[in-house]
């Protein structure tokens, strides 16, 4: 007989989001900081590798727990969508810096460079805003963190606007093509924070 849980606010699953947001956010930090001191590249890209199976290994806790959890702290679909979301952000910042040692690329771009600051901003904005679930009193204090994801997208596009259109100045074809991979990567990733955020807010309105 499955081993159910029938407490209304299982805290482990806030543990695993707060553990999950963390695991992100040092992943964008290591890849501003890998871009900011492009040395060891190797190395530095098998430290997000690692970061990001430790994500895959805390999503696999938080699905887990959730098929053996009778009543959840939250709708069984937001749960699964945050953590999906959340997964996503740290694949894209990890295709990213895999990109540029597939690639091989010699140096990394202003606009790459840019486009990791906005990552640690906005993760640093969720490692804020995901704890602010286990309290329903303060859960619409993460629409103030929400709205700033919001603004960082949105620079992020521009970002990346701005870089695209740098490609075609005397830029040899094959980077052209190696750039236009890793910059949809960081813009990807940028997107799926978003979507965290949208995820968040959409709680926020349910609960809050």
């Amino acid at each position: 007989m499955p081993n159910f849980s029938i407490m209304p606010r299982e805290p482990k699953f806030f543990d695993l989001f707060e553990k999950s947001v963390a695991n992100v956010a040092k992943a964008a930090k290591e890849l501003a900081d890998f871009l900011e001191d492009y040395t060891n590249v190797p190395l530095k890209v098998a430290r997000i590798t690692e970061l990001e199976h430790e994500g895959d290994a805390i999503t696999h806790q938080i699905m887990e727990q959730l098929h053996r959890t009778f009543i959840t702290p939250l709708d069984r679909e937001d749960i699964a969508l945050l953590t999906e979301r959340l997964d996503d952000v740290m694949d894209f910042i990890e295709d990213a810096a895999n990109a540029m040692l597939l690639y091989r690329i010699e140096q990394p771009t202003t606009r790459a460079r840019e486009m990791a600051a906005i990552l640690v901003t906005m993760t640093s904005e969720l490692v804020v805003a995901v704890p602010l679930l286990r309290n329903r009193s303060k859960m619409k204090e993460i629409l103030e963190h929400c709205v700033e994801i919001n603004r960082l997208e949105n620079e992020a596009d521009a970002i990346i606007r701005h870089a695209l259109a740098e490609l075609f100045d005397d830029t040899p074809i094959a980077d052209v093509i190696k750039w236009r991979e890793i910059y949809e990567h960081l813009e990807t990733a940028a997107d799926k924070g978003e979507d965290v955020a949208n995820v968040l807010e959409g709680v926020v309105l349910k609960h809050g």
